[in-house]
């Protein structure tokens, strides 16, 4: 409201022109310098104000109105440009963020998924064992050489030899009081019971005989040497993965090498070893080296799967560091590097893969126990089990006990 001056009343008022650009015209209020009280000065033509008396500003209306311009830094925008919506724009951005994070993953799981070798059928093992709680897997380490040139074959020591034989078996029990690593040496003394041929599909009867773990193995692949296994043991087997010479390099050179801290110093030219004691980050071709030595150790199958034990559970842990899990440029060259010569059985999925590397992972971590199986002797050079101790374990992992068997 304009202010009047007591004694005087206002003068009348004729709504001046607007002026078409600038700042309108104020009315005068009757000072006889000229000055109107509000910032103005009358010459007598018309009044001229200084346009500042109702907080009026150039070219745009008062601050009340909120309109044109910005008005300086009074915090208000344009009518035009309202203020951002932040919540809303956080919320845009985490959904696409998940989305972009669930495309990713399911990209990658088709891709893993259809990876896997599942040549191995188990419904032709006959006569198997009733299951028990938790899942068993057997986990074989192949001397295959597919895939490998000359120039590897030669650099990783491998040989030439034709076919494939185990060089390191495994039974890992999944469950919920502890994960247990069982390593059964390739050298034990098994029996050959009646089984079905995985090609011809006759039936071979069992006549006793006993031989070396692994020629189980060679005999008729993978599904007679886990019917010698669950014969031999009692315990049921879910999942068979395998994995060859070649393909357990490359894993251990995508992860950027394994850190094994080597109690004592060895040397075997069969294998291609040599290694001093302490800590150390062995590559792929040192790694193989590594999980193969036998002779440095007086030809103890016992020492090499310890060692076998201990470097896997090393290589799992390795595998599931946030640098390698996090990183796309190092976890799917690991993926691929293991994915492309893992064989496993018909009825084994991706999930499975998954719960057998991580159960690897606790061992190493502490959470799980790893041994070799109960050994009473030697027979002809091959390692005879402790069947009393044997049988208490298979018990023990049937009801998922936590194991209190020693190998000893």
């Amino acid at each position: 409201m304009r202010h009047v001056q007591r004694g005087q009343g206002p003068r009348p008022q004729q709504a001046p022109p607007q002026p078409q650009y600038g700042v309108p015209s104020q009315p005068a209020y009757g000072h006889d310098d000229g000055y109107d009280g509000r910032g103005g000065y009358d010459d007598g033509r018309g009044g001229y104000d200084s346009g500042y008396s109702d907080g009026q500003v150039y070219g745009g209306a008062s601050r009340g109105n909120h309109g044109g311009g910005r008005g300086g830094d009074d915090g208000y925008y344009d009518a035009g440009r309202p203020a951002p919506n932040w919540k809303r724009r956080m919320k845009i951005g985490t959904i696409t963020l998940l989305s972009v994070v669930l495309v990713w993953s399911v990209a990658t799981y088709f891709w893993a998924d259809s990876k896997l070798k599942r040549e191995v059928d188990l419904s032709k093992v006959i006569e198997r064992p009733e299951g028990g709680e938790g899942t068993n897997y057997l986990i074989v380490g192949s001397d295959s050489r597919e895939g490998m040139s000359a120039e590897d074959k030669k650099r990783l020591h491998t040989g030439s030899a034709a076919g494939k034989r185990t060089d390191s078996m495994m039974i890992l029990h999944v469950g919920d009081n502890g994960n247990t690593m069982i390593s059964l040496p390739r050298d034990s003394d098994v029996e050959i019971p009646t089984f079905v041929g995985s090609e011809s599909g006759k039936t071979f009867k069992g006549t006793g005989r006993h031989v070396k773990l692994n020629a189980a193995y060679a005999e008729d692949g993978p599904e007679l040497l886990v019917r010698t296994v669950e014969f031999n043991t009692g315990l049921r087997i879910d999942h068979y993965a395998e994995i060859g010479f070649g393909g357990f390099a490359k894993i251990v050179d995508a992860v950027g090498g394994v850190e094994m801290d080597i109690p004592k110093a060895f040397k075997d030219k069969n294998s291609g070893a040599d290694f001093k004691a302490g800590k150390q980050t062995l590559n792929g071709e040192e790694a193989l080296a590594f999980v193969r030595t036998r002779y440095a150790f007086a030809g103890s199958d016992l020492d090499r799967t310890k060692n076998q034990q201990k470097f896997l559970a090393a290589l799992a842990n390795q595998a599931a560091t946030p640098s390698t899990v996090l990183n796309p440029f190092k976890l799917y060259p690991t993926m691929s590097a293991g994915l492309d010569t893992l064989i496993v059985d018909k009825d084994m999925g991706l999930f499975d893969v998954t719960e057998m590397f991580w159960a690897m992972k606790s061992v190493s971590g502490g959470d799980g126990k790893s041994m070799n199986i109960p050994i009473s002797g030697s027979r002809g050079g091959n390692l005879v089990w402790d069947k009393a101790k044997v049988k208490q374990l298979v018990e023990q992992l049937n009801n998922d006990e936590k194991v209190t068997v020693t190998e000893n």
